[in-house]
């Protein structure tokens, strides 16, 4: 990227080189799989830390030739956030890998529609009379986009999580190695869930994952589950359906156009009471109620404003900057992408999993969220030597179990 007179930045074509771009790390040959493990594990740790070089290119491709207890070998992208958000980046990978069946089909993704039983219910209904609902609505809705707003702002600034064993509060934490797991859920067992609770799918995941958060608060510190912590859901704000080639996203007038196009929702995550623990189901219902109170309102939409607004008139430094203090304040963050529904393949090498994560960020904790191949594939991210993955990993399989116990889904 190259400074222009009039200080606006902008892209330089450069020549590649590949050498400069690929590794492959080399271990020793013929060890047992758990050792193969512990070096995948530490070598992502070392890449979470590095930086990539300022004077090439911000993409590295990583080759792990080596089997581990999860595949036969490992491929890692790792890419620059300013290249594009997280939409952007899995569409440009996407348009490099085919159908394992048959490469001359394009590849199909999950309807973004939400089929929640309740919300097709509530939509039923006479004209007049849904009228009239939205026009009590009105004032009710104003409110909250206020109240939202507001209190996006308050906390992007001035307001901060307490530390806790979900937030370190340790200064540079965006420096500090981050120590990765992942775990998959069936895809048909959350939509037996979701059909039983009648919510969206995303409820039920946010849900669990959440009263993850909260058993895994309540494991290593005695009444932590009751301190006040917000979590950060990075939300898209292009109107997605399906992912395009990168010719259409950088096209001048694309209606899903190349870049970084997202907005943040803070969810407050809802305290541990005694009540959770005998019925999971009310604490999955409470980050329902909240999370659609606030997707209903206007706030996110005027974040999304206010962060184009800033990019505009301010410059990325400063918008950077506001992203950062948004994280630093709160005590994790949730994201997620959508994935294909068949199995992919590169160079006729089946692709078993598909994982994502951002790292570099200024918070102890993340959780990434992958549909593909009928699964619902989640990567942790935490601060290494602050919190251990595998321990907030069993938390949020607990909270999975909870919750599909008193769901009456076996």
């Amino acid at each position: 990227m190259v400074g222009e007179k009039n200080g606006v930045k902008k892209w330089k074509k450069v020549e590649v080189n590949l050498k400069e771009h690929v590794n492959a790390p080399i271990f020793p040959e013929g060890m047992p799989l758990e050792y193969y493990d512990n070096c995948l594990s530490d070598y992502l740790s070392k890449l979470s830390v590095d930086l990539l070089p300022q004077n090439r290119p911000l993409w590295e491709l990583h080759l792990f030739k080596y089997p581990t207890s999860d595949a036969a070998g490992t491929i890692i992208f790792k890419l620059h956030h300013a290249l594009g958000d997280g939409y952007s980046l899995i569409g440009a990978l996407l348009s490099c890998l085919q159908r394992m069946d048959d490469p001359r089909v394009p590849l199909t993704f999950p309807s973004r529609q939400s089929d929640s039983s309740s919300t097709k219910l509530q939509s039923k209904g006479n004209g007049v009379s849904s009228f009239f609902k939205s026009l009590i609505g009105v004032p009710s809705s104003f409110a909250n986009t206020v109240m939202d707003f507001g209190s996006s702002l308050l906390k992007s600034s001035i307001i901060k999580d307490v530390e806790s064993p979900l937030r370190s509060g340790h200064d540079g934490v965006e420096f500090q190695p981050m120590a990765m797991a992942t775990m998959e859920f069936s895809l048909d067992h959350i939509k037996k869930i979701k059909n039983n609770l009648k919510v969206s799918m995303n409820d039920v995941i946010a849900g669990v994952i959440l009263l993850g958060s909260r058993l895994y608060m309540q494991r290593e510190r005695e009444n932590s589950s009751n301190l006040n912590a917000n979590a950060l859901m990075l939300l898209n704000t292009r109107n997605l359906d399906g992912y395009k080639s990168v010719d259409e996203m950088v096209k001048p007038k694309s209606t899903m156009p190349w870049g970084n196009n997202f907005a943040f929702l803070h969810v407050s995550i809802p305290k541990l009471k005694a009540s959770h623990l005998s019925d999971p189901l009310k604490f999955v219902y409470e980050t329902q109620n909240t999370v659609k109170r606030k997707r209903n309102s206007a706030g996110v939409f005027l974040t999304s404003i206010m962060l184009d607004n800033l990019r505009k008139f301010r410059g990325p430094e400063v918008t950077s900057e506001y992203i950062r203090n948004t994280l630093i304040n709160s005590s994790m963050t949730i994201t997620n992408l959508i994935g294909p529904v068949e199995q992919m393949s590169l160079s006729d090498h089946p692709i078993k999993g598909l994982y994502f994560f951002v790292v570099n960020a200024p918070q102890s904790a993340e959780v990434t969220i992958m549909s593909y191949v009928g699964k619902v594939r989640l990567g942790i991210g935490v601060e290494k030597d602050f919190i251990n993955p595998h321990k907030f990993k069993s938390c949020i399989a607990h909270a999975f179990d909870m919750v599909s116990k008193a769901a009456a889904v076996p």
